[in-house]
Formats: C-alpha cells, structure tokens, sequence
C-alpha cells in the first residue's frame, strides 16, 4: 500500500483559544485590567442593544441539569454560546457549568473565533455584576455579602472590587469548606474578608448582596426580613426553570432590574411573579432612557440569568485582544478547494492512492 500523499493546504484557519491558553491571557491582561476592559465591552453592547437579535436561550432541560445554546447577532457579526449547567457534577469532580462559544463573519457565515468559555463566562458573569451594580448600588457602598462560595464567587467579589470599590466582603454557604476556599484565594486581593456562620450574619452592614447558589429547586436564601432599605441584591443564581434564590415577597418591595425579559421571566426570581410584574431593562438605564436608583432606601434587584449579548460582548473582546498572541493555536475547521464548486475534487486529492498491489 502507498502512503497517502501530504494534505494540500486547502483550508483556512480559525483562530482558537484553548482552556490553557485562555488562563495565559487573562495572566498576559491581568484579571482586574480584563474585567475593567470586558465590562467596558459590555456597556457598549448594551448601550446598542436594539441593533441587536434577541432570543430566549435554547434549552435543553433534565431531571439534573441543562444544556443551552445562547445565540445573537449585530447584523455583522455573529455568535453563539453553548453552556451546561448541572449542579451535581461538583459531586462527581465535574464543573458545575462548562462553556464554548464562536464568533462569525455575517457576510460570509465563516467563523472567526472559536474559544473555551468556562473561565471566560466566570468573568462575564462578574463583569456584568459589577457593571450593573455600578449603576444600581448606593454611593458610597463598600461591603458586600457573597451567599454562596462556589465556582463564581471569587470573580464576583474581585470585579466589585475593582469596578465599584467594595472593600468589605462577608462570606457565607452552607458548605464551609467552599468559604474557606474562598477565604483562602482572596487573601491577597486586599480585602477584609469576613466569615461568617449564617446567611443573616452575612448581611450584617453589607449595601451590596450577592446571591450565586447552585442548586436547582425553588430555595429561599433570602427571606423578605432579612432585607433592609437601600440595599442592591445581585440575584444571579437563579437561572433556569425551577431555581430560585429569594423570597417573593422581596421582589414586590424591589425595584426589578433585568437583561432580557421574556427569558427572566422563565428562568429568573420572576418565574415566581405574574407575567406582568413591572421591570426595567438594565439596557434601558446604561443609555440613560430609564432611572436606575433613584433614592436612598430604594431596594434595587438585578434578576441576573446571563443574556447572549453579553456573551457575544465577551467573543467580541477575546478576539481583539488575542491579536498577535504567538500561543493562539489555529484550526482547520474549513474547506477551502481551490475552486469553491470542487469540494469532491478536493476529497479526491487528499485521499490516499490505491495501487494492485496493496
């Protein structure tokens, strides 16, 4: 038998970023010079969201989880997200959510980015908080209560930190090995870090509460006494049909902030209020058409589920800053035959040569 001949060089490439290269990009940026620059991304995508297309996430739901494919476009860009969340798996060893997404050219339906975005959707998700607690959280805010020590909770208290200034963090989750987890990595971040023995101890003084569990079922992590006035909740744990973190009752004493409402209102702490529960839209307060907070004991809640623009801003940002990282691997995910017509003949060539002999 012949060798098959060498693979002609009929492809183009795709520019890919691996789990381990991402990590070596956020180190090459910095985490805090990538959350400014992503949360600036994100407020600029924002501030144009009727340019955009806007869908619900598809969701594919189980008994222990969901797989989803977040899809959006500008009209020049496309890109989509594929996303897991199966909060089992941590039981098992496995990530709770596991992520890749791809960015397209319009015009011509060809990728030009295709990235891991389990670490990448860590911090989006965080950026977002802290963008929108930036517009929503009193003056002056500089504690934080973070309920729920996971996956999640490192990035959240890092991008408050560094966007909106909060200095103070107390910690809580029912399993003390996830705070002192969290404890432990947030030790030279320059945080006064506060451990705390209950989810009501934890909001003792803090202007800015963070709810990020994992479970899927309706749980009351807050109930409506443990709120007091002037406070802003960043709910972002409740995020699929059938999970929930807060009590109704604090939803009606609120003022609702939300990305994309036919999807909160499935997925988000709104599942549990009528479908025609008053929210704003957070994109409507970035372009400054809607108030934000507008008092002093104001109780704002930002009903957080993750939205496909959002994503799309992170692919957006990937791709400018990986411009001339020698470590950007590239991917033969596409034909290209000499003449467009001829795929078959591009085959032909590539294939091995068969002789009487073999």
């Amino acid at each position: 038998m012949h060798p098959a001949p060498p693979l002609p060089s009929n492809t183009a490439y795709v520019p890919f970023v691996s789990v381990a290269n991402m990590m070596r990009l956020v180190h090459d940026i910095g985490l805090d010079v990538m959350l400014h620059e992503l949360a600036h991304y994100i407020e600029e995508d924002f501030r144009r969201w009727p340019e955009f297309d806007k869908s619900a996430r598809v969701a594919s739901h189980s008994e222990v989880g969901v797989i989803e494919l977040m899809p959006t476009s500008d009209g020049d860009t496309y890109g989509f997200k594929y996303v897991n969340g199966h909060p089992k798996n941590t039981q098992d060893g496995l990530q709770t959510v596991t992520a890749f997404g791809l960015l397209a050219n319009v015009a011509t339906g060809y990728p030009e980015l295709l990235t891991e975005m389990t670490v990448l959707t860590a911090i989006r998700t965080a950026a977002t908080s802290a963008l929108v607690a930036k517009y929503l959280a009193p003056a002056g805010a500089d504690t934080m209560a973070l309920i729920g020590n996971g996956a999640q909770s490192e990035f959240q208290a890092i991008a408050m930190n560094v966007l909106c200034g909060i200095t103070n963090v107390r910690l809580y989750d029912t399993d003390p090995r996830a705070t002192t987890k969290l404890a432990r990595n947030l030790e030279d971040q320059g945080l006064t870090i506060n451990c705390c023995h209950s989810a009501h101890d934890a909001l003792e003084g803090a202007q800015i509460i963070t709810t990020c569990t994992a479970d899927k079922q309706f749980s009351t992590i807050l109930t409506d006494n443990m709120v007091g006035s002037g406070v802003h909740i960043n709910a972002i744990g409740g995020d699929c049909p059938g999970k929930t973190e807060l009590h109704r009752d604090i939803l009606l004493r609120s003022d609702v902030f939300v990305e994309y409402p036919p999807q909160t209102r499935v997925e988000g702490e709104l599942q549990q209020m009528p479908s025609d529960f008053p929210v704003t839209e957070i994109w409507q307060v970035m372009s400054g058409t809607r108030p934000g907070r507008v008092s002093d004991r104001q109780i704002t809640l930002f009903d957080g589920v993750g939205f496909a623009i959002e994503d799309f801003s992170a692919l957006r940002y990937i791709r400018d800053r990986i411009d001339g990282k020698p470590y950007v691997e590239r991917l033969d995910m596409l034909a290209d035959p000499d003449d467009p017509r001829d795929l078959y003949g591009m085959l032909q060539r590539a294939a091995p040569i068969a002789s009487c002999g073999s």
